[in-house]
């Protein structure tokens, strides 16, 4: 009632204030208190003061604003101002301000308390200033507080942020006791680093030292790590414990879900899905995408049609499994259906698309996506850029594909390897090696893939002594395996050049020689045999071969072909009766054309193309 009086003889006292505060329902009545205790010269009072603040950082009902207004016009806000101040900036986003106010704090000489930390170390995470960090971690070991649960679970959750798992570990076992959240801070920030292998001990430790039981959030951690390492086994033991400990809420669910469709168990990660009785759009997309990581595409199709909900990652992913199982037609045709039903694509969408561009060819598609991607304000960063740039190399359009690597603010090493990988295939070696040393200037570290295009661009250009000191950088600098693309490429590289001999000893020196390696690379030395009429080396590779079991027959026509070359028929006789043998056929050869827009195939021997009687027509008539 005294807020509606206009008497000056009245004088609330503070507690009265305090008491309407609590009362207070809405920022309008809040200001009108806020009116009425200034008029009465109660503003810096601190009970007053605290639940002014209070009221006003809730997110609920007040505003962060007015919070920061009353807080700079106070003149000795206590610590719990500042804590409710700190901790509603940081989780409104506003990590700068959060970290400026706690420097505030100290300057006064206050002491911070286990509230005070935990939201400016999250502030800091968010910041991605370690050396802030590090810093207040710091100031918590001289404040004492540096075994306080709260606390360290906090510093180790920032450590998370910035992905230091030695700090972390340091932090987590000087703790003399750990709770729940100790435990589950470890684990989600190995997670978190992609140090998969390391949350799943984190985990087997928890379940022998540990006196607290994994709770939702463990298990959770635990099973996207065993997902990302296929644990099948593993994660069925925490399915058990499940069963067997915790309730199976829906995030545990999606989490299994996940798991076991990635893992290639569609049977149980079906069983899980049927019996939700809530499904969400997180576990229909998990569902769909194990179906389609199976390329089992039309069991995919069909859930995505009875989603109740579909979002832009849904969409992605069945878009996505189309492309990645040469099914380009139709997931063009999702793409439009998902502009007709006005849903917004984000990047990975056309990143999708412009990838079945790439494998197929389609440039009339590429550029329409391109030009969708114009028209519609996506953002040409490094991986829609990346893409663009490999759609066009493959298509045969690499000037376009400078003219947008060109074009891009920021690079990646993803970036680089596509335009390098791209110069190479279209045969400008010179400029694919120039560009090598300039990603290496710019402080970009070049992968396997980079290097497949280096030394492939070295291939074509018949660059043996940079081939060979490529090869030597990327093992010796780089300390990258070889794969079998790489030896491949040297051995294409010394097989067109004549250097045979150095060729087969290369393959000698594959470490742990095997067949899935051997074959191919055997398979590129035995056509430059062919290539060099070297009979003898090739009589040498294909007895190597005829004592590996393979079904390339590609590599059984090669060796056919060498014998026919060499009028030893009888050879030529027992490699086809082999490949009779082994139920081996001869792959046709295919072909295809992108006409206004549309994709067509051509099979050598295939009568079923609708315009056949056409196609032979017109080559009669040019025939004659």
């Amino acid at each position: 009632r005294f807020l509606n009086s206009s008497s000056d003889s009245i004088s609330p006292s503070p507690t009265s204030f305090v008491s309407c505060l609590k009362n207070c329902k809405s920022l309008h009545q809040l200001k009108q208190i806020h009116a009425r205790v200034f008029r009465f010269g109660l503003e810096q009072h601190e009970n007053v003061l605290n639940k002014l603040v209070a009221f006003c950082a809730d997110p609920s009902r007040g505003d962060l604003c007015h919070a920061e207004r009353v807080f700079d016009y106070a003149k000795d806000p206590s610590l719990f101002v500042y804590n409710i101040v700190i901790k509603a900036l940081a989780r409104s986003g506003e990590s700068g301000k959060a970290v400026s106010v706690f420097h505030k704090l100290r300057l006064r000489g206050m002491s911070p308390d286990n509230f005070t930390y935990p939201y400016v170390l999250k502030a800091i995470g968010c910041l991605g200033d370690l050396d802030e960090g590090e810093k207040v971690h710091g100031y918590v070991v001289k404040s004492g507080l540096e075994f306080d649960a709260y606390v360290c679970n906090s510093i180790m959750d920032m450590y998370a942020e910035f992905c230091r798992p030695a700090n972390m570990k340091r932090v987590f076992d000087k703790m003399p006791e750990r709770d729940v959240v100790s435990w589950n801070v470890m684990i989600s920030g190995h997670v978190r680093c992609r140090m998969f292998d390391d949350a799943v001990s984190i985990f087997k430790r928890m379940l022998v030292e540990s006196n607290t039981m994994p709770d939702e959030a463990t298990v959770v951690s635990t099973l996207s790590a065993c997902t990302a390492l296929k644990l099948l086994e593993h994660g069925m033991e925490i399915h058990d414990y499940v069963n067997k400990e915790l309730i199976c809420t829906s995030i545990i669910s999606n989490a299994l879900l996940d798991m076991y469709s990635k893992c290639g168990h569609l049977g149980v990660a079906r069983k899980i899905f049927d019996e939700m009785p809530t499904k969400n759009v997180i576990c229909w997309t998990s569902m769909i995408s194990g179906y389609v990581n199976c390329g089992q595409l039309d069991e995919a199709r069909d859930l995505f049609d009875r989603s109740p909900v579909q979002d832009i990652v849904m969409w992605t992913a069945m878009i996505n499994g189309y492309v990645q199982f040469n099914r380009f037609d139709e997931a063009i045709d999702l793409f439009r259906d998902l502009q007709v039903r006005r849903i917004k694509p984000d990047k990975f969408t056309t990143v999708a698309l412009l990838t079945g561009c790439a494998q197929c060819g389609a440039l009339e598609q590429g550029k329409w996506i391109h030009g969708y991607i114009d028209e519609n304000g996506i953002q040409l960063d490094a991986v829609v850029g990346t893409a663009l740039i490999d759609m066009y190399a493959k298509c045969g359009h690499i000037d376009k594909a400078l003219d947008i690597f060109y074009r891009l603010k920021i690079h990646d090493t993803a970036s680089w390897t596509a335009i390098i990988c791209g110069l190479a295939m279209n045969g400008r070696t010179g400029e694919a090696l120039n560009l090598f040393i300039g990603m290496r200037d710019h402080g970009f570290k070049p992968d396997d893939v980079t290097f497949i295009g280096v030394l492939s661009a070295c291939s074509h250009g018949g660059l043996v002594k940079e081939g060979r000191q490529l090869f030597s950088l990327m093992t010796k600098t780089y300390g990258i395996e070889p794969k079998v693309e790489h030896y491949g490429c040297m051995i294409d590289l010394l097989g067109r050049v004549g250097l045979l001999d150095e060729a087969e000893k290369l393959i000698e020196k594959v470490p742990n020689e095997s067949n899935e390696i051997a074959i191919p690379l055997y398979g590129s030395l035995l056509s430059a045999c062919r290539l060099h009429g070297n009979i003898n080396m090739a009589e040498r590779v294909a007895e190597r071969l005829v004592k590996m079991e393979f079904n390339d027959s590609s590599i059984h026509t090669l060796l056919a072909n060498i014998y026919a070359s060499a009028n030893r028929w009888e050879d030529v006789a027992m490699v086809r009766s082999k490949m009779e043998d082994l139920g081996i056929k001869k792959s046709p050869g295919c072909s295809s054309i992108e006409v206004n827009g549309i994709i067509r195939e051509f099979i050598v021997g295939d009568p079923s193309c609708p315009e056949m009687h056409d196609i032979c027509f017109m080559l009669d008539k040019m025939m004659d």
